[in-house]
């Protein structure tokens, strides 16, 4: 648990970094290559942040003496995987997620890495197997669904913030500018390019599945589990859906309960993920020019995900047990969420 715990805020230090526009890039460029060093500078804190996280850089001392207080083998995974995500990030400050390739390569940074991270550590404290840790390509898949459905359903906010991460070779097919795809002219293209996009996602459901099913224990696998369902109830509410790109789209929070109290074990799972993908199979549209592509995938998911075997009632578990499982369904889901509250508050002062 403090191993988590400290990676998630190392990581959340290191992305604060990254998102702070205000920090030239002569100075975050080092600063992301050499991040991961700090960890063992007691001194070492950055006030200079403009950014609504940057509590985590001022009181950086605090985290940075809780990691060396970790087990060796917990910080050299921290340490690693700092390393190689902050070399990543500026390597992408410097250039935009042109083709499909390297719209995996920023999202294995930004996201693959922590799923690597995450498994490398369930491995060492031996509450799972070796081969969590060892198998880093389906681990990398965890983390790639996370952040390309956060990319997918955070299109309008990241273009008020002047970002992009929808990969050109993509939506160059549908428009000029990314920003075009906005325009109520333009909403058709929009919309197919936005199911091509989660069809592309749809992908790593497969080796999600397959990752899930290998976890032994409960802790870990309600941690890995509910952010993945999230994910998939995301892309269904937001797949041929106009409103990703005129607001927010977000599922209704009786629906993500739900997800967090039935999530509990693999079959569950499995039927959460076949209802989901049979949602979107009963939206594609004929007209659609990736609806192939979406059949396909959605057969690949479905072949894996026919209920079998009994699935555990959710009523098996103690109230005390299941208040811990929702506040670390929380924790985990607060990851995945960006603020959407920002996007609202940016719709409706361009609305005024």
């Amino acid at each position: 648990r403090h191993a988590v715990c400290i990676f998630y805020l190392v990581l959340r230090a290191l992305d604060t970094i990254e998102d702070d526009m205000t920090i030239s890039l002569d100075v975050k460029v080092p600063m992301l290559h050499e991040f991961h060093s700090y960890l063992y500078q007691p001194e070492w804190k950055y006030m200079e942040s403009k950014e609504k996280d940057r509590q985590v850089l001022e009181d950086f001392p605090t985290i940075s003496m809780e990691f060396r207080n970790l087990s060796k083998v917990y910080q050299d995974v921290i340490s690693d995987i700092c390393h190689k995500m902050g070399v990543g990030m500026a390597e992408f400050l410097e250039k935009k997620v042109d083709s499909q390739h390297e719209w995996d390569k920023y999202c294995h940074y930004v996201a693959g890495l922590v799923g690597i991270g995450l498994s490398r550590l369930f491995s060492a404290s031996e509450l799972e197997d070796p081969i969590i840790g060892q198998d880093t390509e389906l681990a990398n898949s965890m983390g790639l669904f996370l952040q390309k459905t956060n990319i997918i359903r955070d299109y309008l906010e990241d273009q008020l913030e002047g970002r992009e991460f929808w990969p050109r070779e993509v939506w160059s097919r549908y428009a000029k500018k990314l920003s075009d795809l906005a325009k109520p002219e333009n909403i058709d293209m929009a919309v197919q390019c936005l199911n091509e996009l989660i069809t592309n996602a749809l992908h790593h459901v497969p080796d999600v599945l397959t990752y899930l099913s290998r976890l032994k224990n409960q802790s870990v696998f309600n941690f890995c589990a509910i952010p993945q369902v999230m994910a998939i109830a995301t892309l269904t509410a937001c797949y041929n859906n106009k409103q990703v790109f005129r607001g927010v789209v977000k599922i209704r929070k009786g629906q993500a309960v739900t997800l967090m109290m039935d999530a509990t074990n693999i079959q569950a799972v499995k039927a959460i993920m076949y209802q989901y993908v049979e949602e979107i199979y009963q939206k594609i549209p004929s007209t659609d020019p990736s609806s192939n592509k979406t059949q396909q995938v959605i057969a690949s998911i479905r072949a894996m995900s026919l209920p079998s075997g009994p699935m555990v009632s959710r009523h098996h578990f103690s109230p005390i047990y299941l208040s811990c499982a929702m506040l670390l369904a929380a924790l985990s889901w607060q990851y995945l969420s960006t603020i959407t509250k920002a996007t609202e508050e940016y719709v409706q002062a361009g609305e005024n």
